[in-house]
């Protein structure tokens, strides 16, 4: 049949599966946008702002495993969406961008809004294509949709001149391409892996975001019950491993716990399974985990090596290969070992102030409410580091973070994303103030679609992390990162049309919390908190993860 190219995007679209989009029109993009039109069974979410789009797109991928999908049109629409893509790039996110672009003769004249997108994203995607003939348009985008989430996924941009969404061409259906994954490791991996898993008196097991995107959670959970080991996560794997568990230590790295951080240095043998051992982790490469032999498992041939060197790289689909090693290795037993993480556990719990209102313990009261069954987003700095320590989660795709990037104003976008994807699930976004008034419009997008999230600003009225650092290693001079200023959160809410409640005692947190979540309304609480509140455990930047200190050793120095 004979199809334009805008709705030979919307049929593709529908091959591929694709129920919900994220974006925000422009003259380039208007036919697609026309087509969209006519195929309601395509629900189409209008944010506040292109990059509210492509993180609503990551935290929709991130937590129903799907391929996250955003549009925007060309010049700002598309370079607005560089930051979530980049965001979806460092934490292996599968995501599909869709911009137009200016007709194909005007290109490469600064036309009107043209910026070549393809080339401004290319080091922050898996791939990118620009289409200038029609003919290609299908192929194109079924390609992109299984670069996105094949192998170690991420996102693929798809940019179209305006003139290739209006030509037409014959369409021919086509059926959906199955991921399909050629694993590297061979029966000799497997086998020197279990020789050392064997020899190995005590063995850490490392879990980061490969666990999750491998849908490996089982997987693993069966590795730790018969290799009879410990195990920690990185702020990727959080849910991969149920943090209920006796044998789960907490997070690894600059503010893991100590239990993890000093157990991986006293380790004999440590199993890194789908992380990359990235510089928040390991501290001091020279001096991490140098009594241990290392087995990496990843499916990324590019990860083996790259930052720390292992004896064993076994290179493949996660779920695959731990089942070729759970089918060969014998139960095993390390009863001494396993007491003396528990003795860790014990002696350098997590704690902070219980007398005041702090972020804790908010995240610990919203971790009671909701059973521990919500999916939690954060922005980044402090209130991400309680989030990720203080909330227990038990499943995977129920933490969604930006980890690699470190993108200010990621939650509130991903939030939507993930309660739209995940209608029936509570979604709470946990934000700083300094990182919720970098996309707090995007309220106004949960408002109009009447989105049910609840907002948590975590309002210390500083940049905390930053104000942190300042404190321990920079003299406490607070250069520009104090925010004390006149903006009332709750009226900005109101005024987006969301509810608005305000925490200033620990005995407000919990109703705060159970009327937003019984509202079924976007709710924003805006909860104050002192200034000078700080995350440990922490390692300081280049020093190994086994000089770990907490609050009560910075008290016993000064």
């Amino acid at each position: 049949m004979q199809l334009t190219g805008s709705e030979i995007v919307v049929e593709c679209l529908k091959e591929q599966g694709v129920d919900t989009v994220f974006g925000y029109p422009g003259g380039t993009i208007l036919n697609i946008y026309d087509a969209l039109y006519k195929h309601p069974e395509i629900n189409h979410v209008l944010t506040s702002h292109e990059q509210g789009a492509s993180h609503a797109a990551d935290g929709y991928a991130r937590s129903t495993g799907k391929v996250g999908v955003c549009m925007a049109t060309s010049g700002p629409g598309a370079t607005n969406l560089v930051t979530g893509i980049a965001t979806a790039y460092m934490d292996s996110i599968p995501m599909v961008a869709i911009t137009a672009n200016v007709t194909l003769p005007a290109l490469g004249k600064d036309s009107f809004q043209e910026v070549d997108i393809v080339g401004v994203t290319m080091p922050v995607t898996k791939h990118g294509f620009i289409v200038k003939d029609v003919k290609q348009l299908a192929k194109t985008i079924r390609r992109a949709f299984y670069i996105a989430k094949s192998g170690r996924p991420g996102p693929v941009i798809v940019d179209i001149t305006k003139d290739v969404t209006a030509n037409s061409c014959e369409y021919k259906p086509a059926e959906l391409k199955e991921v399909t994954y050629d694993n590297e490791y061979t029966v000799k991996d497997i086998d020197k892996t279990i020789e050392l898993m064997q020899a190995s008196k005590k063995p850490f097991i490392y879990v980061g975001g490969g666990a999750i995107s491998a849908d490996a959670s089982k997987e693993v959970a069966d590795l730790a019950r018969l290799l009879d080991a410990p195990v920690c996560d990185t702020l990727m794997g959080k849910g991969a491993y149920d943090g209920r568990d006796d044998r789960y230590t907490g997070m690894i790295g600059m503010h893991g716990t100590k239990a993890s951080d000093l157990g991986v240095t006293e380790c004999d043998l440590l199993i890194a399974l789908g992380a990359r051992f990235s510089d928040r982790v390991i501290g001091n490469a020279k001096k991490f985990c140098k009594n241990a032999k290392i087995v990496h498992f990843d499916i990324d041939a590019a990860e083996i090596d790259k930052n720390i060197k292992t004896h064993v790289s076994v290179i493949g689909n996660l779920k695959d290969s731990l089942r070729d090693v759970l089918s060969k290795l014998e139960p095993q037993s390390h009863p001494e070992w396993m007491a003396h993480i528990m003795d860790l556990k014990n002696t350098y719990p997590l704690d902070y102030d219980r007398k005041k209102l702090t972020c804790p313990y908010v995240i610990e009261t919203i971790d009671k409410v909701t059973n521990g069954q919500a999916i939690i987003t954060t922005d980044v700095g402090q209130h991400q580091m309680w989030a990720a320590q203080y909330y227990k989660y038990s499943k995977p795709r129920t933490f969604l973070s930006s980890g690699g990037l470190g993108t200010m104003g990621y939650g509130l976008g991903a939030c939507i994303g993930a309660q739209v994807g995940n209608p029936d699930k509570v979604c709470i976004n946990i934000a700083g103030d300094g990182c919720f008034r970098m996309n707090m419009n995007e309220l106004a997008t949960a408002s109009r679609y009447n989105i049910p999230i609840v907002q948590v600003v975590i309002n210390n009225r500083v940049l905390g992390m930053v104000r942190q650092w300042q404190t321990l290693f920079y003299g406490k001079r607070y250069s520009q990162t104090i925010l004390e200023d006149n903006v009332d959160f709750c009226k900005v809410a109101q005024g987006l049309g969301c509810e608005a409640i305000l925490v200033t005692k620990q005995e407000e947190v919990e109703p705060a919390i159970r009327k937003a979540i019984e509202m079924k309304a976007p709710v924003l609480i805006n909860v104050m908190i002192e200034k000078d509140d700080s995350v440990f455990p922490m390692v300081p930047a280049g020093a190994p993860i086994s000089e770990v200190f907490d609050k009560k050793d910075l008290d016993n120095k000064q």
